[in-house]
C-alpha cells in the first residue's frame, strides 16, 4: 500500500501501483471525467501513469492551466494524426500547447501550399478521429529507438530534436495510426475533445533561425463542450475589434516604416501624447516617493554587459556588438537599463544613511526578437521601460518591496485593472546553469519575495523557470475587459548584480557592506504596456489619457470664426483640442467624431456664439447642456482628478 496526500490535507491509502484516474474514479465517477492531468509529487503527468512510492497528488481540472495544457498538447498530435492521413508524407517539427490552443509546425513537402479549405478538411477528420476514443499511449524508449523510428519516417526534424536529447530521458506517445516524440504529459484518451477549430495558418522558421527552412505553422483549439468553443469564437471577434493594430493605426497613434526597420515603432503626435501622459503621471509619483531620476545611453561598452552577464545570457537575443573605428572597441544597443544604474550607484560614495537608494529611469532597450514572433507593439526590438533600481541595506529589503507592491496596486486601481494575479516566479531547480550567483543568495532571495508577498496577503501563484537570469521575481499577471491575461508590473530581488558591480555602501561600523538591489518596472514595456490599454479600453481611452479631450464641432461655417476662439481658449487652458471645419452636416461630424473616439464633442452655433457658450456632448452619452467655456475648463480639470485620485 502507499500513501497518498490531497491538497486539502488528508492522506489516503491505496495499492501500490494506482494510477490518478483510478483515483478519481474512485472518489467519484462524476471527478473522473472531469479531470485532464494530475501533478504527482510536483511532476505534471497522465492521468494513467502509475504511481509507486508515497506523493503529494493535485488533480487538475479544466479550470487549471495544468489541464488545459494537457487537452491542448493532445490536441495537437490529433491534428497532426489528421494531417498525416490527409497529406501523407508531411513531416513534422515541434506542436505545442500554448496560451490559447495549440500550433504544429510541417513541412508538407512537394511544394504543397495549404490554403484555408485545407483547414476545413483537417478540421473534420480531427473530429472523426476524436469520435473514435483514440487511447494515447507512452513508451519510453532509448535514443538508438527514438532515432531508428524517424530516420524510416525520412523526418529530419524530428532526428535533428531527438539528437539534443540525452538518452533515459525519451518517451514516446501514440495515439491511432500517429507516433510523436514527446515528453506529455497527454489525456487518456480523444474522448473528452468534443468541439474542434482550426483556426489559422502562418509561416515559421524551424526552431526560430531566420538561416532554416519557413515551416507551415496551423493553429488550432479545442475544447470538452461545444459551448466553450462557442463562446471563445465569439471572444476572438471581440479580440480582433480591439486588435491595438487596427485601433493604433484609425486613431494615428503609431506606425510601422519598413525603411525604419521591423519592429522599431514609430509614435505619432498622438500617440506621443498618450506616453507622455503616462510618463508625467508615474513621474509625479515618484519623485513623491523620493526617486532620483536618471538618464542614460541608448550604447554601451560591450564589456558592461559581459560584466553584468547579459552578453552571455542575452547575447543571442541581443543586435550585434558594434565595431568603432578603433580596433578593439566594441558597443552594444542597451538591452537592460540595470548596468547603467549600477555604475551611477557607483560614481559616488554612499552611507547607510542614504539607503534606500531609488533611481528611476524611461529608457529605451534593444532586443533582437526573430521576425516572426514581431507582434504590434507587444513585442518589438526597440522598447522604453519604466524602470527603477533600489539600492538599500538588507535590513530594508523586505519593507522597501512591500512599499513597491504598494505602488504597483496604486497604479493598477487608477488604471481600472481590477483582476490580477501576483506570480512568484523561481528559478528551474534542474537547470540552474541559466542563472548566476550563489546558492545562498538565490536562497534568501526567493525567501524574502515569498515572505514579502505574504505579509501583502497577495493571492499569488509559484512558477518555477520564469525568473530572471539574476534573481526570482514578484510578476503582476493582470486580466483585461474579454479575459486575457498581461504580465506588466515586475519586481525582483537581485544580490548578484551588486557583487558583480562591487557595488558599496559606508556601514554605521565604518566599514564597507554590500546593497542588495530591487529591479522594478510598473508599467513594464511603455509599447506594451500602451497596446494593453488601448485593447483594453477599445480605443476609449479615460479622460486624462485620451490625446484630445474635445472637438470643437461648427453647425456651418458661419461659425468657423467662434469655433476658432474656442479653441484658442481650450488649448490655452492646456485642454487639447480639435476643431472640425469641414461643410458636412453636423450628422456627419458627430458620427465621426465618435468613432474617433474623442470624449467630449463641443457643437457651436448661432446661440452658443451669442451666450458665449458650448454645447457639451459626451462620446457614448450623448449632450451634457450649455456651458460656459470657462466653467468647461473647470469641469475637464476636476474630472481627470477624480480619474486619478485614488
Amino acid at each position: 500500500m502507499i500513501k497518498i496526500k490531497f491538497p486539502d490535507g488528508s492522506v489516503r491509502e491505496y495499492k501500490k501501483g494506482i494510477t490518478s484516474l483510478e483515483i478519481a474514479e474512485q472518489i467519484s465517477p462524476r471527478l473522473a471525467k472531469e479531470v485532464y492531468a494530475a501533478t504527482v509529487n510536483g511532476e505534471i503527468r497522465d492521468l494513467t501513469r502509475s504511481i509507486d512510492t508515497d506523493a503529494t497528488l493535485i488533480l487538475h481540472k479544466w479550470e487549471d492551466e495544468q489541464a488545459k495544457h494537457a487537452f491542448w498538447h493532445s490536441s495537437s498530435h490529433l491534428m497532426a494524426e489528421a494531417i498525416e492521413a490527409l497529406f501523407p508524407g508531411t513531416k513534422f517539427g515541434i506542436g505545442p500547447a500554448i496560451e490559447n490552443g495549440f500550433y504544429y509546425d510541417i513541412d508538407p513537402g512537394n511544394e504543397k501550399v495549404f490554403t484555408d479549405s485545407d483547414l476545413v478538411l483537417i478540421e473534420n477528420k480531427m473530429k472523426e478521429l476524436a469520435s473514435k476514443n483514440l487511447t494515447y499511449v507512452r513508451k519510453d524508449v532509448s535514443k538508438k529507438e527514438a532515432l531508428d523510428l524517424f530516420s524510416k519516417k525520412g523526418d529530419e526534424y524530428k532526428t535533428e530534436l531527438i539528437g539534443d536529447l540525452e538518452d533515459g530521458t525519451i518517451s514516446l506517445y501514440s495515439q491511432g495510426n500517429f507516433t510523436d516524440l514527446c515528453r506529455g504529459p497527454h489525456l487518456p484518451s480523444t474522448e473528452a475533445i468534443k468541439a474542434v477549430k482550426v483556426l489559422s495558418l502562418a509561416g515559421a522558421y524551424w526552431r526560430g533561425n531566420e538561416k532554416r527552412k519557413m515551416l507551415t505553422r496551423i493553429y488550432g483549439i479545442t475544447f470538452p463542450k461545444q459551448k466553450m468553443l462557442d463562446d471563445y469564437l465569439v471572444f476572438l471577434e471581440e479580440a480582433k475589434k480591439r486588435d491595438h493594430r487596427r485601433i493604433g493605426k484609425e486613431l494615428e497613434l503609431f506606425t510601422f516604416s519598413p525603411k525604419v526597420g521591423m519592429g522599431l515603432p514609430l509614435w505619432m503626435p498622438k500617440g506621443s501624447e498618450v506616453r507622455k501622459s503616462l510618463i508625467d503621471f508615474m513621474t509625479g509619483i515618484l519623485r513623491k516617493r523620493g526617486y532620483q531620476m536618471v538618464t542614460t545611453p541608448h550604447i554601451g561598452n560591450v564589456n558592461l554587459y559581459k560584466t553584468s552577464g547579459h552578453f552571455e545570457k542575452y547575447g543571442a537575443d541581443s543586435f550585434q556588438p558594434i565595431n568603432t573605428p578603433q580596433e578593439g572597441e566594441q558597443f552594444m544597443l542597451k538591452p537592460m537599463n540595470c548596468p547603467h544604474h549600477c555604475e551611477i550607484f557607483n560614481a559616488t560614495p554612499h552611507s547607510y544613511k542614504d539607503l534606500p537608494y531609488r533611481m528611476a529611469e524611461f529608457g529605451t532597450v534593444y532586443r533582437y526578437e526573430q521576425s516572426g514572433e514581431l507582434h504590434g507593439l507587444t513585442r518589438v526590438r526597440s522598447f522604453t521601460q519604466d524602470d527603477a533600481h533600489h539600492f538599500c541595506r538588507p535590513d530594508q529589503l523586505r519593507e522597501e518591496f512591500k512599499s513597491i507592491i504598494d505602488l504597483v496596486l496604486y497604479t493598477f486601481k487608477i488604471l481600472n485593472f481590477n483582476e490580477y494575479t501576483a506570480q512568484i516566479s523561481l528559478r528551474d531547480p534542474d537547470n540552474k546553469q541559466k542563472y548566476i550567483g550563489s546558492e545562498e543568495n538565490w536562497i534568501k532571495a526567493e525567501n524574502d519575495i515569498i515572505e514579502a508577498a505574504a505579509e501583502k496577503n497577495l493571492k499569488t501563484i509559484v512558477v518555477t523557470g520564469e525568473a530572471a537570469f539574476y534573481g526570482p521575481k514578484l510578476d503582476f499577471m493582470v486580466k483585461d475587459a474579454i479575459g486575457r491575461k498581461w504580465q506588466l508590473g515586475t519586481i525582483q530581488v537581485d544580490y548578484n548584480l551588486p557583487e558583480r558591480f562591487d557595488l558599496t555602501y559606508n556601514g554605521s561600523d565604518n566599514q564597507k557592506h554590500r546593497p542588495v538591489m530591487i529591479h522594478r518596472t510598473i508599467f513594464g514595456s511603455m509599447e506594451r504596456f500602451i497596446a494593453v490599454m488601448i485593447e483594453n479600453t477599445a480605443g476609449k481611452f479615460p479622460l486624462w489619457l485620451a490625446p484630445d479631450k474635445a472637438i470643437i464641432l461648427p453647425i456651418s461655417e458661419k461659425y468657423n470664426d467662434y469655433a476658432q476662439n474656442v479653441l484658442q481658449l481650450l488649448n490655452n487652458s492646456d485642454i487639447c483640442t480639435l476643431i472640425d471645419e469641414r461643410s458636412e452636416k453636423i450628422g456627419k461630424k458627430i458620427r465621426d467624431s465618435e468613432l474617433r473616439r474623442i470624449p467630449y464633442l463641443l457643437i457651436v452655433g448661432e446661440k452658443e456664439a451669442e451666450n458665449g457658450t458650448i454645447a457639451v456632448r459626451k462620446q457614448g452619452e450623448g449632450d451634457k447642456g450649455a456651458m460656459k467655456i470657462d466653467d468647461f475648463v473647470t469641469f475637464i480639470k476636476e474630472e481627470i482628478k477624480k480619474e486619478i485620485a485614488v
